[in-house]
């Protein structure tokens, strides 16, 4: 496959979701190009959505975040792993209760889905990304786990960025209680397609006629792929050209950026 180049034919792009860390920010900094891209969508009409794993932010937080890093990106237009975890609670057990672990994003999303945070006798125990992991909260959420609470996590990221360093992130932590519970977690965010679901419900999306942008093959392309999106691999990101034939499966597309993107905005090929 070539450079640009695309595995088959689908219908034309009318809808686009892109991943966020690596695709339009790196390191705290607009991609280049980024800027243009977000202001062409806007301008044409196009419904999208700007995808992150992190639940820590609402979407409110990000949009401010993000214009302070030169993107004007609006609320509405931002999905959040934690979103999708309070839309996926509300869909199997509307009005129900959660055990949580995390931060103003999971908390907020929970609680405009209808739902009542509390750790007696929970139905959930919901684990998100926070700045400051407690030992006493994990403790107890082991203890409802092992009482029969149901184990949810956000993603199943094991680390974060920082400018120390990593950071131990929702997989790493969700791995320590599964490890104490026996009991694995549902992952609602990426590669879990669900993820990619629940965002194209969000704008009345159709799977044949969306792309998704990310800078991963191992969560934004697979997740992409498996919800049947037209796939694009940016290498601005994480993931360097000579890595991609490690994979077994293929993004439709490979561009050095969102920069390479502009155009198609416009004709959707």
């Amino acid at each position: 496959m070539e450079r640009g180049g695309t595995v088959n034919e689908r219908k034309p792009i009318e809808c686009w979701l892109s991943d966020m860390d690596g695709v339009l920010v790196h390191e705290g900094h607009p991609v280049p190009g980024a800027d243009e891209f977000i202001r062409r969508l806007r301008e044409s009409g196009k419904r999208f959505l700007v995808l992150t794993n992190n639940s820590i932010y609402t979407p409110r937080d990000l949009a401010v975040r993000l214009r302070a890093a030169g993107l004007d990106i609006p609320a509405e237009s931002i999905w959040t792993s934690a979103l999708a975890t309070a839309k996926f609670l509300a869909g199997q057990r509307p009005g129900g209760s959660a055990y949580v672990i995390g931060e103003a994003g999971l908390t907020t999303a929970l609680h405009e889905a209808g739902y009542v945070l509390t750790d007696i006798e929970p139905d959930y125990v919901v684990l998100g990304e926070t700045r400051t992991y407690s030992f006493t909260q994990i403790t107890r959420a082991i203890r409802l786990i092992e009482g029969g609470a149901r184990f949810i996590a956000t993603n199943p990221d094991p680390v974060g960025p920082s400018n120390e360093g990593s950071l131990p992130a929702c997989g790493a932590v969700a791995a320590m209680i599964t490890k104490a519970t026996g009991v694995d977690p549902y992952f609602v965010g990426k590669p879990n397609p669900m993820m990619m679901r629940s965002a194209l419900r969000a704008i009345d999306g159709h799977s044949e006629s969306t792309a998704m942008i990310g800078d991963r093959m191992d969560t934004d392309i697979v997740s992409g792929m498996e919800a049947g999106l037209h796939t694009i691999l940016v290498l601005s990101g994480v993931m360097a050209k000579d890595q991609i034939d490690r994979y077994p499966f293929r993004p439709s597309r490979v561009v050095d950026s969102v920069a390479d993107l502009i155009d198609l905005v416009d004709d959707g090929a």
